[in-house]
């Protein structure tokens, strides 16, 4: 098995993973904060973070603006904390294990013969071109590109606190930045969201992946008991995104946070913020198994005529057998193998049509949505104090 680093004129469905490869991985291992494949998390989480966060808050002290001074300290600025203690160690943490996840959920493809023989040859070839994607320089040169160029733009334009803060003074043209500032716009904030455009990178690769896969000969069973065709296996890879759904989702708290606490915002006044957001981080994990839509539903017609022709003819010759003739016994009829043979069929028609056409089921989304909210959740705190939280909540159990 190879370690991820490098693509191989070999490579197969074990090498496949979104996350390893490409110019900051390479970099990563050299300064020691890797060990191939992904080890050293807990390290790697905190040099990351560290390096951006401590530098902020080493020449906001210097600036005087670390607790005082103006009016959002250092301290009181929620938004930036949570971008670089929250957000960030979750977004390392989402590579981890997306690595360890969505590696044997790939090979399940081949385990179950969904890719047949004749396919793997062409399945094999798709892994390569994802791969060599994955460990493309140009598009992370391009991301980091964007992040030091319209990066900067973006943030100022819409997430900015429109006065006297740690980083900026605010006057009539604008803001004007002060030392800490120029650190947080020009250096934090864009490698921050050179992690952040580098995970969006990363699903299309996987988008890409399970779109050439549907597009492939698939050998699906309409009757396989995970309901799905069996490509039930799927909904595992909408878990292992978790901490990506919930690191974004913390971005649009702690920026919320900000609005409310020194814009005199209210927390219903970004109720369609929030419903947007929270429904397109869970077709981030959802869209890609959408794709195999077209496929579940020929694989559910088919299998509803193949059975139900089978059906129609097994119960004809069942009705001449039992029911339209005398001559079977009584004993015959208590110790046939058909009427067993009548109820198994049953059995698997009814499996063919309550085959869902996606591959996850409701409670999955209703799992994305509630993990998707738990950043949010404290905000409700700005609008229930939470003496009161407790008692609803303790009325609630009791």
């Amino acid at each position: 098995m190879h370690s991820g680093s490098t693509l191989t004129a070999d490579a197969g469905p074990s090498d496949f993973s979104m996350v390893l490869g490409g110019p900051l991985y390479q970099l990563l291992l050299r300064l020691r904060v890797v060990r191939s494949p992904l080890g050293l998390l807990g390290r790697r989480v905190l040099v990351i973070s560290l390096t951006l966060w401590l530098p902020l808050l080493a020449l906001a002290v210097v600036a005087g603006r670390a607790w005082g001074g103006v009016k959002v300290p250092f301290l009181y600025d929620v938004d930036a904390h949570v971008r670089f203690l929250v957000s960030l160690p979750l977004l390392v943490l989402a590579e981890w294990l997306v690595h360890i996840r969505f590696r044997p959920l790939v090979l399940q493809f081949l385990d179950r013969n969904i890719i047949t023989p004749e396919q793997r040859p062409r399945f094999d070839q798709v892994i390569e071109s994802c791969l060599r994607l994955r460990n493309s320089v140009i598009v992370e040169v391009i991301l980091l590109i964007l992040v030091f160029t319209v990066g900067p733009y973006t943030w100022r334009s819409q997430a900015a606190i429109h006065s006297s803060t740690w980083y900026a003074d605010a006057n009539a043209s604008g803001m004007r930045l002060v030392l800490p500032g120029y650190f947080y716009l020009y250096v934090a904030l864009p490698l921050f969201q050179f992690v952040l455009l580098r995970w969006y990178f990363r699903l299309f690769i996987w988008y890409r992946f399970l779109w050439k896969v549907s597009r492939m000969d698939l050998n699906l069973a309409p009757t396989h008991p995970d309901g799905a065709g069996g490509l039930g296996f799927l909904t595992g890879t909408a878990h292992a995104l978790a901490p990506l759904l919930i690191a974004q989702s913390a971005l649009l708290a702690g920026l919320i946070a900000n609005r409310i606490f020194y814009e005199n915002a209210k927390l219903i006044d970004f109720k369609m913020e929030i419903i947007a957001i929270v429904g397109f981080l869970v077709l981030q994990a959802l869209a890609p198994l959408i794709l195999f839509v077209p496929v579940l539903a020929a694989c559910q017609r088919l299998g509803s005529r193949v059975y139900g022709v089978f059906a129609s003819r097994y119960t004809a010759e069942f009705h001449r057998k039992w029911i339209a003739t005398d001559s079977a016994t009584k004993e015959d009829r208590l110790g046939s193998a058909d009427i067993q043979s009548l109820a198994d069929l049953a059995n698997s028609f009814a499996v063919i049509k309550s085959m869902s056409i996606v591959p996850f089921t409701k409670t999955t989304v209703l799992r994305l949505v509630i993990i998707t909210l738990l950043p949010l959740l404290p905000l409700t705190l700005t609008v229930i104090p939470i003496d009161q939280l407790v008692e609803h909540l303790l009325r609630a159990l009791l």
